[in-house]
């Protein structure tokens, strides 16, 4: 089966240039289609990540990285960052999956991952998602969340909870 074309969906293309993209984590390839001329890029990626995720109700389900790119762009929304520097995260999150070495894993670790990850780059962002991921049902679970923010940041990270 071949890649068809996005702009005329005929399934004949040539590559123009590759390169590596993402630190070697990937490799961007630049084709023109054969039958419109039209140029468009495609990116091949490692594929050894978890390929089944556990959700808390114990449903499993395949890893998608768009919903986990869902995610994270939503908690990053209106926030300083550019488009790159959210695919930079997710790849970050999909190496620390990948060395794990696992074919299942539980949505509960990946998002525990995506926590210290934005605490690290975003504390909004890392409260928007927070408030998602921990399910908080009221203002006072969000105000605990946030002291212990302020709290952890105020003391230099030693109350910081393992």
């Amino acid at each position: 089966m071949a890649l068809r074309c996005p702009f005329c969906g005929k399934g004949d293309s040539k590559v123009i240039d590759s390169r590596e993209s993402e630190g070697g984590i990937s490799i961007r390839r630049r084709r023109e289609c054969k039958s419109c001329g039209n140029r468009f890029t495609t990116f091949e990626r490692y594929e050894n990540i978890p390929a089944i995720v556990i959700k808390r109700s114990g449903e499993k389900e395949p890893y998608d990285r768009e919903k986990l790119a869902a995610g994270i762009r939503k908690a990053l929304e209106k926030r300083p960052f550019e488009k790159q520097a959210v695919q930079e995260l997710i790849d970050q999150i999909e190496g620390e999956l990948r060395s794990m070495g696992e074919r299942e894993i539980a949505s509960s670790v990946i998002g525990k991952i995506v926590l210290r990850r934005l605490k690290e780059l975003d504390e909004v962002a890392y409260l928007r998602f927070a408030s998602v991921y921990k399910e908080f049902r009221d203002a006072s679970q969000f105000q605990q969340e946030l002291g212990e923010l302020m709290k952890r940041e105020g003391m230099g990270g030693t109350n910081e909870k393992k």
